[in-house]
């Protein structure tokens, strides 16, 4: 078994990046995702890397966006208004059809909000992130060995398919400390024919460009991306489902949402409710599927979130009506307790979602 280290989850991501293969970081210092460019300030001149701190959020976002066309594995990182800051570049790299990782270790908001944890840029991450037809991979850590974990995987997703992967963990996963195995399989980096790495009189120009003046070619390259997006939504959903096999209460939560949840899962068993819950690990795309053959069984589906409820209508989508869909939830920082979640079971259950 693989020794393990004490880190904290922000750390965890920049070292797995270095380990991923990543050699340029981009960034800009916010709560509470700074010490991932801490950490690669410090660790990227000593492997021959890049690091540099870029004077905004959008000088770094469009620095991403340069290295990737040539390329390299590039990675950035930001709390939740900074990521709106990157949203143009974010657009830029889908209509590019470039590749990169951005993580998102968000704050409570809207506005500057606070420094605490929040899950209320969910919207903003899974419905696309920016202006345009487009959507990104969208990865969602409950724990520090899988925010080492999924940045690797982060990374070869994003190569595999030519787009923006996005770590979307809460500030709570960014700032915890768990012992972490490094020890993390690595796919390499994939050809790239399509990167500007100079052509040696050997190739045609190849041109990275996001503008397409000819609406027909912009139509069309628009069906192409959509049906590589069908494509991932059948091979790349990923989940964990937690005593669902006579679950008749089901929990829908992810990050810290999901590790409470599971507390009050193992509670309410206790009291004979059987309540269970499926945690989608990636939030795009979303494991609707799961969630829908779960609610051939299941009577009431709960989603746990650190927001005002924004996961909760993909859960009612993929629900399609089966079954009830109720929120419990925190915001502006706050963390549901697992008495908090435990008393939305049992109130699940006494109106016949455990009968």
């Amino acid at each position: 078994m693989a020794d393990k280290v004490l880190m904290k989850g922000n750390e965890a991501i920049a070292e797995a990046a270095i380990i991923a293969g990543c050699r340029h970081y981009f960034g800009y210092p916010i709560t509470p995702q700074t010490e991932i460019a801490a950490y690669m300030a410090k660790r990227m001149p000593k492997i021959g890397g890049v690091f540099l701190q870029a004077e905004s959020e959008i000088a770094a976002i469009n620095m991403v966006y340069g290295v990737s066309s040539t390329g390299k594995r590039v990675m950035t990182s930001s709390s939740s208004p900074g990521i709106s800051l990157k949203g143009e570049g974010l657009s830029y790299l889908a209509g590019a059809d470039l590749p990169a990782l951005v993580i998102n270790v968000q704050r409570g908001g809207p506005g500057l909000g606070g420094i605490q944890p929040s899950q209320s840029d969910y919207f903003q991450a899974t419905k696309g992130g920016a202006h345009g037809d487009f959507h990104m991979i969208v990865l969602a850590p409950a724990s520090v060995q899988e925010m080492a974990e999924l940045t690797v995987k982060g990374f070869e997703l994003a190569d595999k398919y030519r787009m923006t992967s996005m770590i979307l963990a809460d500030g709570t996963m960014g700032q915890m400390m768990e012992p972490v195995s490094l020890d993390i399989p690595v796919e390499k980096s994939i050809e790239k024919p399509w990167a500007v790495t100079g052509t040696k009189m050997q190739r045609k120009h190849n041109i990275i460009n996001s503008l397409f003046l000819k609406p027909e070619i912009l139509e069309k390259t628009n069906y192409d991306r959509y049906q590589r997006y069908e494509t991932i939504k059948q091979n790349e959903v990923r989940y964990e489902d937690y005593l669902m096999e006579d679950a008749e209460i089901c929990i829908v939560a992810f990050g810290i949402a999901a590790r409470v949840s599971k507390n009050a899962i193992n509670e309410a068993r206790k009291k004979g409710i059987k309540a269970g819950m499926i945690r989608p690990i990636t939030l795009w795309p979303f494991p609707e599927k799961q969630i829908a053959k779960a609610a051939e069984k299941a009577k009431t589906f709960i989603s746990v979130e650190l927001s005002m409820g924004q996961m909760i209508e993909d859960i009612k989508l993929a629900v399609n009506g089966k079954a009830d869909v109720t929120l419990c939830n925190r915001t502006g920082g706050m963390i549901p307790s697992p008495e908090q979640v435990l008393a939305a079971i049992e109130a699940a259950a006494e109106k016949g979602g455990n009968n």
